[in-house]
């Protein structure tokens, strides 16, 4: 029986966690690549009866980190999957200060997790796949803050407005090919993750945009990480996938 394939980034805790477990069935193959493995999964996983690996790499060190998905890739046997899909969904929001005031590793790790990996995971997926006949999907998780600024959130905000532009760029590379994947960037909307405690954590001296946060919460507008988990994964097996390189799963 052949398997869908799913590669899924930052899948030890959150929405990306809430997607691994959603993604365990037994036609599945799922790879998670997190800086941490979780412990649970795999146990999870036997369970359901889905073939899984855990890679655990820090996406901060991506040149490696795409090379060795490139290899693994390159040594499977493509008649062994009916479809393959990358999902970008790791990130890091840097300290939420204005840009002025940030440190330079702490900008550099934001960017090289929130952006680069994902152009680099991607091209290596792409790559290693491209004689593969059967459907490719890439989904890049981006957010809000990629398309309205906020303000001490220079970092996170540059990521996401990155992710989606290279995906409005490979969408277009994609187009001109007889078997092109289908790509999208994909806001989730507002979710209830440690991402948001931080958010809500921040020095409000530094983070004027504090309170909107606090009222998010406080007026119960946070999706539960399962729930934003099954609303991205409905959008991914929606048959116009693709169809918006840029999209919001709420639209």
């Amino acid at each position: 029986m052949t398997k869908a394939l799913f590669i899924l980034t930052g899948a030890s805790r959150g929405m990306g966690l809430a997607m691994a477990q959603q993604l365990l069935k037994p036609d599945h193959f799922l790879l998670c690549i997190s800086r941490n493995t979780h412990e649970n999964l795999a146990a999870q996983a036997a369970s359901a009866g889905c073939a899984l690996e855990q890679w655990p790499l820090d996406l901060e060190h991506s040149v490696p980190a795409a090379a060795k998905l490139s290899q693994w890739l390159q040594s499977l046997a493509s008649d062994s999957f009916n479809r393959a899909t990358l999902i970008n969904n790791a990130g890091v929001i840097s300290a939420l200060v204005p840009l002025s005031d940030s440190d330079p590793l702490d900008l550099t790790r934001a960017l090289r997790v929130g952006l680069e990996a994902p152009l680099l995971l991607t091209a290596a997926f792409l790559k290693a796949t491209e004689a593969w006949q059967l459907p490719r999907q890439v989904l890049n998780i981006s957010s809000g803050l990629g398309r309205r600024a906020m303000a001490s959130g220079a970092g996170y905000c540059a990521a996401k407005a990155g992710m989606d532009h290279f995906t409005r760029s490979l969408a277009m590379d994609e187009a001109l090919k007889p078997h092109g994947a289908k790509v999208c960037s994909l806001a989730p909307g507002v979710i209830d993750t440690d991402m948001q405690v931080q958010l809500r954590s921040a020095d409000p001296s530094n983070f004027p945009g504090l309170g909107g946060f606090v009222d998010l919460k406080q007026s119960g507008h946070l999706a539960s990480p399962d729930e934003a988990a099954r609303r991205v994964l409905a959008y991914l097996a929606r048959p116009d996938f693709g169809s918006q390189p840029v999209a919001d799963v709420r639209d």
